[in-house]
Order: C-alpha cells, then sequence, then structure tokens
C-alpha cells in the first residue's frame, strides 16, 4: 500500500507524519534533523512511501539532497502555497503541519520547488559571503565619512582605496585622531583584501563556464552578472517558456483584475534575492 509521508523541519528536531493510501494516520512522531535519523525512521515506519514531502526552508536544500542519494522519493515544495494551505487549519502545531503536508502529497495539491545542484550551491553561497564583505566594507566606510564630518573635513567622492588615502592624509595632520580611524582602516583592508580573494575565486568560475562565457558577449554584463544569473536559473530546461524566467525572477508585474476593474502594478520583486546582490567594483560588476 502507498504511503505519504510529511516532515515539518525545524533546526533541532522535524516532526513526521505518514499517512496511508485512504488517508489515515500509520505513524506520527518526532526525530532529530539528521538526515541518517530521518532515514531510518523512514524506513520503519513509510517503506512505501510514494512521496516525502516538506518546504522550502533553511535546511531544505542539504536535506533534499541527502535524502535523495539515500533513495526517497523527496519532494521539496513551495513554503509560500504550502503555507496557504496549512494555514486553513485551526491549531497550528508542528505535528499539525506536518500531518497538513503529507494530506497535500496524497492529494496532489503542491507546487513542487526546483532545488538546486550542489556546485551551483556553493557558488551561489560564495557570491552571497562576498556579498556581505562588501556591504560591511560600505558600512565602515560611511562610518569614517560621518566622522570626519563631525570634524569638518568632507572626504568627497572615493572608492574604498581612494577613500582610506583620504583619511591617512587627514591622519597626517591629526595623529590624535589615529586611535579613532587606525582600527576601521586596519578593518576596511582586511575586508577589501578578502572581497579581491573572492574575485578571483569567481572570475576563475566563470572563465570555466561556458554559458557563462556567452553571456559576457553581451554589452555590460560582467562575471558577477552572469555567474549570479546563471546559478540562479540552474537547470533552464524546467522553465517550458522563456518568458517564464521573468516571473521566476519577480519582474513581472502585479496585476488585480475583479469584474469591471483591470489594474497592472508594479513588479512583484518575489524571485531570488541572490541575483539583485550585484555591487563591487567596476570592473567585476558590469
Amino acid at each position: 500500500m502507498k504511503q505519504y509521508v510529511g516532515l515539518d523541519i525545524s533546526m533541532e528536531e522535524t516532526s513526521i507524519c505518514v499517512l496511508d493510501h485512504d488517508g489515515g494516520v500509520t505513524f506520527e512522531g518526532n526525530v532529530p534533523t539528521n538526515p541518517e535519523a530521518i532515514a531510518k525512521l523512514l524506513r520503519r515506519h513509510a517503506g512505501n512511501a510514494e512521496r516525502i514531502v516538506f518546504e522550502t526552508g533553511a535546511l531544505s536544500n542539504w536535506l533534499w539532497h541527502q535524502l535523495r542519494s539515500l533513495g526517497f522519493p523527496v519532494i521539496c515544495l513551495d513554503a509560500r502555497h504550502a503555507h496557504a494551505a496549512l494555514s486553513m487549519r485551526i491549531n497550528k502545531s508542528d505535528q499539525n503541519d506536518a500531518k497538513g503536508l503529507a494530506e497535500m502529497a496524497r492529494m496532489g495539491w503542491y507546487r513542487e520547488a526546483a532545488v538546486k545542484g550542489a556546485e551551483n550551491w556553493k557558488t551561489r553561497s560564495m557570491l552571497a559571503a562576498r556579498t556581505k564583505l562588501v556591504n560591511l566594507r560600505r558600512d565602515l566606510d560611511n562610518q569614517m565619512r560621518g566622522l570626519c564630518k563631525g570634524l569638518g573635513i568632507v572626504l568627497g567622492r572615493a572608492g574604498s582605496t581612494n577613500l582610506a588615502r583620504k583619511v591617512n592624509a587627514v591622519l597626517a595632520n591629526a595623529p590624535d585622531l589615529q586611535d579613532i580611524f587606525a582600527p576601521l582602516l586596519l578593518a576596511q583592508s582586511c575586508l577589501t583584501e578578502q572581497i579581491e580573494k573572492f574575485d578571483r575565486q569567481l572570475l576563475a568560475m566563470a572563465k570555466g563556464d561556458q554559458t557563462v562565457q556567452r553571456m559576457l558577449t553581451v554589452p555590460g554584463i560582467g562575471p558577477l552578472t552572469a555567474l549570479s544569473f546563471v546559478v540562479t536559473i540552474d537547470d533552464p530546461t524546467r522553465f517550458r517558456h522563456s518568458a517564464d524566467v521573468g516571473a521566476y525572477l519577480g519582474l513581472t508585474p502585479r496585476r488585480y483584475q475583479s469584474g469591471e476593474i483591470d489594474r497592472t502594478g508594479r513588479i512583484s520583486k518575489r524571485g531570488s534575492h541572490r541575483f539583485e546582490l550585484i555591487c563591487s567594483r567596476p570592473r567585476t560588476s558590469c
């Protein structure tokens, strides 16, 4: 008899509900959020699992790959779609959510979310880490500008490297400010060094990817933009039409239509934020 499993995943524990073909509960319980522990329980209580579903989340990519490698028919559900279905329940609990997910798997009332490959996940993580360092460096630059303005010194427009030179010029005439600016300059220098390290690694990835190289032939597209687009799309064959890519990236406008009312709004911005996080020096970003 076919079985359908819902997993409600949290950092420490995962709630599991197993339903039979007729919707009867054959097992409910909790297990540590660990692929081996989950697999052991599934083999014991859901040996004939037709579908094993859970929502997208921080751990979903990792668990999907781990359970898939162990031979389980796992499916990752769109969290917004699942939330809309689960919100109709009166009582909210992890066990009820697991049961609701299992019912969605049994009835087929779900929207599957594509899980990206391990290599693309690594590249996406590197792009995200680089973006975080760039944002931290920007905050340090703005902090030094603000401190200088408090002293009546306007540094003007400058990149991080030129800004550091201007601040050092200020310190040459005001050595008593060394204790304030020296730690900031040191932190900015360390961040710049690590950002440049990421730049070299990402540039090497871009050179080794034929798809990225083709995208670089488009005017105004640089390695970071091309890499971000490629890892965001991942597998282009999952899109039926090229127009679907715009919707996936959140670039299609909202629409409200009812009776005689038909309004077109702003773009939804419901897509991946990773593609929007392109910021750095012009030579690598455009």
